[in-house]
This record gives C-alpha cells, structure tokens and sequence, in this order.
C-alpha cells in the first residue's frame, strides 16, 4: 500500500464514518499521510482526527472512531491512537512485500503512470541555461505521470551567471546538472566544483550515486554466492522470517512508496527540486538500512554462514531502492553508476 493508497484509505473510512452517523463532521477534500518522526509510531501517521475537531469534537474521540473502521481496511495491520490525536498505521507484512515486488517488476519506470491525467502544466521557453534545463526535466517528468505540457510561463527561477559551456566545462554533465536542479528556484544554486565534485559525504549528489552504486555491489556480491533476492511478508514477530520490521527497513520502504507521489508532485508544481531532495533522503536511508541490516550473511566465503530468509528480502529491498535511485537520477537526466 502506496501513501496515496494509504490516503485514499483514509480519507474513504472517514466518509463512510460520517454517512453511517457516527461522525458529525466536514469531509476534507484530502487526507496527509506521513512516516512518523521517531521509530515504533507506526509506518504512517496522519493528525485527520485533529483537523476534523477544530470545528466541534473530542481529537482523542475522533480518532478512536476511524481507529475501529481503519484497523479492518485491507492492508493495514494495527491503528494506535496517540495524543492529542494522532493516528499511527501499521501495515501487514504482505504491503512491504507487495511494494518491493512492485518496484522491482517495474524497474526504472516505478512511479510513472497517470497520477496528472488530464492536468495542463504550462511551460515557457527560456534561453538562460538554468531555466531552459528545469523546463526540460520539468516536461520529461510530465510526461512521466500522465499529463500534458502547455505554452505558458515559467517555472521561474533565479538565473546563474554563467553559460551552459562553462559548466560543463568547470563541473561534468552530472555535476552542471545537479548543481541547477537540487536548489529550489528561488534559491541561487551553489556552482563551486570544491563542493560539487567531492566524492565525500558532504557532497549529495555523491551521496546518491554511492548509494545507488552499494546497491549494485551488494547484486554482484550476492550472485557469487547463490544469493537471489526474494521480499518475504512472513509476521513481523518472527524475527527470521525476512518479514520487514526493522525500523531502517520500514524507514527506507516508507521513502520507496513516496516516490510516485514525488514525481507527481514534482511535475504538477514544476519542482525537479522536489525529486533530487527525495533521491538525497531515499539515499540516506538506504545507508542506515545498510549499516543497521546487514544484507549478506558474514563469513559467506567460507561457508559459515548459510543465506536465509532475512538476507534474501533484504537483498529485495537493496535492489528497489537502487531502482529507485537509478529512475529518479534518470529523470533528471544524471548518470547512475553501477561503480564509484
């Protein structure tokens, strides 16, 4: 289950509250779901309840309502709710799965579809090199989720003194590229090649592609030794089912589903910024998921340890978010190398 899944879940059990009586509220146009700021709160919470009680009603009131309809939706495993009002979800092992599964089924093209079906984005022609490249991205990602490209102004963004010829020159296509596109628009983009071409944490464009690189390593590694990916969705309080329930796992998983959503956002309001700022933080997770969930069994090389069901899911999880990576570097037109 996606979070615009998870939303419309929602937003459906709220509805169905307020038809059957049970609720005397307003029905929003639109229910936020979000990965919760500190682990074991869930794989999403969302303050609904809170919102619905600024007219009239209890939050705490509210939200065990919908907690008794949610806890019965396909897909979820548990509701809690936490005060003042918040509602903390848990899905059932077989979502995590199921989502895996679907990223790597659809590889680099995960998250494209038909989310801005029927929507006009408008476009404007621009010679200055930053906005002529936003508007380049901007009308790939368009096409990636389904709407369509107008004549019209913008996206409107703070030009940089410099031509496309120098920057290719001082920073590599990959670098020129990151270094307009990572900053919002309003932003000046930082074009210092000390910065930019620095292979050290500091640098996030490194960051990704390292990231996505780990993720290939840890592929090959893997085949040397019969190792071949396989999400499991057994019940999390098995702990060597390979069912998802580390909180770097969800945490990284929680990233995984966004990306859809990502990329309509980020084609709807002309922000490839919105993209390279989801490829820094999916990057960042995966590392911790790397250092906290070991992916390969140790001692592989000389047989000490056998690959059971937890490295295979994990080795699942490592190659969608590595095809995560790879899609999301694509549309913004950034190589993915499978070495650093």
């Amino acid at each position: 289950m996606t979070p615009a899944q998870l939303s419309r879940t929602v937003l459906h059990t709220v509805r169905r509250a307020v038809e059957d009586d049970e609720l005397c509220v307003a029905v929003p146009e639109r229910v936020k779901v979000r990965t919760p700021p500190r682990p074991g709160c869930g794989d999403y919470a969302t303050n609904v309840a809170l919102l619905l009680a600024r007219g009239e009603g209890d939050a705490l009131v509210i939200a065990e309502v919908l907690r008794r309809r949610l806890v019965r939706a396909p897909g979820i495993a548990r509701v809690d709710v936490a005060a003042p009002g918040f509602l903390n979800i848990t899905l059932e092992g077989t979502s995590h799965a199921q989502l895996v599964r679907a990223v790597l089924s659809q590889g680099l093209r995960y998250g494209h579809g038909d989310a801005l079906a029927g929507v006009s984005v408008p476009l404007g022609a621009s010679d200055e090199v930053r906005a002529a490249l936003v508007a380049h991205v901007v009308r790939g990602l368009v096409d990636a989720t389904g709407g369509v490209v107008v004549p019209g102004d913008g996206p409107v963004v703070r030009a940089v003194p410099v031509s496309g010829r120098d920057l290719l020159t001082r920073l590599g296509p990959d670098a020129a590229r990151w270094a307009l596109l990572r900053p919002a628009g309003r932003d000046l983009p930082d074009l210092d090649p000390a910065h930019l071409l620095s292979q050290r944490e500091d640098n996030a464009l490194f960051r990704v592609q390292y990231a996505h690189a780990r993720t290939r390593a840890l592929m090959r590694n893997a085949s040397q030794f019969g190792i071949t990916p396989e999400p499991q969705s057994e019940a999390y309080d098995d702990p060597e089912s390979g069912a998802y329930g580390h909180p770097a796992e969800t945490a990284l998983l929680a990233l995984l589903a966004d990306h859809p959503r990502t990329l309509e956002a980020a084609a709807r309001h002309r922000a490839p910024d919105r993209l390279a700022r989801h490829l820094v933080a999916t990057a960042d997770a995966f590392f911790r998921f790397h250092d906290d969930c070991p992916v390969l069994p140790s001692g592989e090389s000389s047989g000490e340890r056998k690959p059971s069901a937890v490295h295979r899911s994990r080795l699942a999880l490592a190659d969608a978010a590595g095809a995560v990576l790879a899609g999301g570097l694509h549309l913004l037109g950034i190589s993915a190398p499978e070495h650093l």
